[in-house]
């Protein structure tokens, strides 16, 4: 059954647990469009289409923002309840600060499973449509917007240049048009004016021109005898393809080989093959390297029988002629050569495989690490926030934000320095909780024992008394 004290603390927890996740996600979804704002500028998208980013993006950063609400609400629920006396109450009830963590302590192991799962089953599937939706946004044209006074030529095989446009962007004034294509000069469509519009289905634009020419010249590349021809025309109606500026449709395979894209079952499966291919360069080094070199491939020159030489010469060289000098020459060097060339190729790709398996071993660490970091937070943010006793937003705050950005700095450096061999993927993906899990342990063990820790006045009371400690130390000094 739950206790009374449980649901005081978690009716405490749960408010600014939520509140907090929902701001960190925010926070972090404008961080994402600050980074790829440029990207995106000018590409014409949809409300459906940014909406799928943003679930996309959200849904991406769930694993970072746990731990991070985690943190934040664990120091504004203990430092609400420090700051409001109820925890002094608790305690003076001989109720001790690992029993009224329980309820927080339990719900945190519990958002640890759910991270988890959320980790292996959903964050992959949302990283390959959020890679695949910004492929093809990025490498998309730029949205259809044709500007007065401005040659555009985003429009394939096509140069148009506006001298005027009305407000209701439809009528146009002094319109030019260059064709663009295989000709020995580009055709150029001049008109005084005319109308432009889109079709319903936005994949086609069309100009009504008036009053205008078309000049065309014909003829071989090759030669100079070419024709000029030039028709005028009262109407005139040019249609354009605009199906280049709709997104560049891409496909999963582009990105399911990455690990951020698979689950734990996927990486293993991944990470075995791969091993399998780097334990057979080993065979493919001993049958192409070792070809260059005959002698590598005799029987134990010990085993052969050699005539018996009477005399041995003062050099090798003066064995052979001239010739057979240069002759060995070249083939020693070509021989190497080949061999050289074989090992880069081998060491390349031993490095690329090398690098594929610390990368996958990176992954499966992270779909722990991360879902663990949720009970760092809390080993971290409950001591922590009934030691300072102070709730709201503000002071919590500055400290959440000092240990969420050690975590973050950790997690990436440790990332960065698995991924070149630095640290082990285990190491590297776990350095954070290696670090901050005993600064947990140590602020616990102050919270137990009401320590002092952020307490001005302490650190006041104790600087006064080592003033008084100097002075009184002078004093004798000088007697």
């Amino acid at each position: 059954m739950i206790k009374q004290l449980d649901k005081l603390i978690l009716r405490a927890f749960i408010g600014p647990f939520l509140a907090t996740f929902l701001i960190a996600i925010f926070v972090l979804i404008l961080q994402f469009f600050w980074l790829w704002i440029d990207d995106f500028v000018g590409k014409g998208i949809d409300m459906a289409t940014l909406g799928e980013v943003v679930l996309y993006v959200a849904a991406s950063w769930v694993p970072v923002a746990l731990p991070l609400a985690m943190l934040l609400s664990t120091i504004m629920t203990f430092g609400n309840l420090g700051e409001s006396y109820e925890l002094v109450a608790i305690k003076s009830a001989g109720i001790s600060l690992l029993r009224f963590m329980r309820p927080i302590l339990l719900v945190s192991l519990l958002i640890v499973g759910v991270a988890f799962l959320f980790n292996n089953n959903i964050i992959p599937i949302v990283n390959l449509k959020l890679n695949k939706l910004k492929y093809e946004i990025v490498y998309s044209k730029p949205a259809f917007d044709i500007k007065p006074g401005v040659f555009y030529d985003n429009i394939e095989g096509y140069v148009i240049k506006l001298g005027s446009k009305e407000n209701d962007g439809q009528l146009i004034k002094d319109v030019i048009i260059y064709e663009k294509g295989n000709y020995l000069q580009d055709n150029l469509l001049l008109a005084d004016s005319g109308s432009m519009t889109v079709s319903s289905d936005k994949r086609f634009l069309k100009f009504h021109l008036k009053h205008g020419t078309r000049y065309e010249e014909r003829g071989m590349r090759s030669t100079t005898n070419t024709e000029l021809i030039r028709v005028g025309f009262d109407e005139y109606e040019k249609i354009f393809d605009l199906t280049s500026f709709f997104r560049v449709q891409s496909n999963d395979s582009l990105f399911k080989d990455n690990y951020r894209m698979l689950s734990v079952r996927q990486l293993k499966h991944f990470m075995d093959s791969v091993v399998v291919k780097k334990d057979s360069l080993s065979k493919r080094i001993r049958n192409e390297v070792s070809a260059n070199f005959s002698f590598a491939t005799q029987y134990d020159s010990g085993k052969l029988k050699l005539p018996v030489v009477q005399k041995a010469p003062k050099n090798l060289q003066s064995v052979f002629p001239d010739s057979t000098k240069t002759i060995l020459a070249d083939m020693a060097l070509s021989k190497i050569n080949a061999a050289k060339t074989s090992m880069d190729l081998f060491y390349a790709d031993y490095n690329s495989r090398s690098r594929e398996i610390r990368e996958y071993m990176i992954g499966l660490h992270q779909k722990f690490a991360l879902s663990f970091a949720c009970f760092v937070m809390f080993l971290i943010g409950a001591p922590l926030g009934s030691i300072i006793r102070k709730g709201g937003i503000g002071t919590p705050l500055v400290f959440a934000v000092i240990f969420f950005a050690i975590f973050h700095l950790l997690n990436t450096t440790g990332e960065k320095l698995a991924k070149e061999a630095v640290l082990s993927p285990f190491v590297g993906t776990w350095l954070p909780s290696i670090v901050l899990v005993p600064i947990g342990i140590f602020l616990g063990y102050k919270a137990m024992r009401d320590s002092q820790l952020f307490n001005k006045e302490f650190y006041y009371r104790t600087a006064v008394q080592f003033k008084k400690f100097i002075r009184r130390n002078a004093t004798k000094n000088d007697a």
